[in-house]
């Protein structure tokens, strides 16, 4: 039985809210231990790439959630 739309929906956005803490924990914690001595520019992009990058794990995710419904 395919789930409906909207509690695709729900499930994706909960994991959503997950998924980018656990990520900017990770990339704070990524930071702290090696990009804090480096160069300014290299912090910059550091910061860019990172701030980005968590679109991409969720785009199937987004892609799922966003599916239409089957027909009755």
């Amino acid at each position: 039985m395919p789930l409906p739309r909207r509690t695709r929906k729900l499930i994706g956005a909960v994991a959503m809210i997950v998924f980018v803490v656990v990520y900017a924990l990770a990339l704070m914690a990524l930071a702290q231990g090696t990009v804090q001595d480096a160069s300014k520019l290299a912090q910059g992009l550091f910061y860019v790439v990172g701030g980005l990058a968590w679109i991409l794990p969720l785009m199937p995710l987004i892609r799922w959630m966003e599916r239409p419904d089957p027909e009755a």
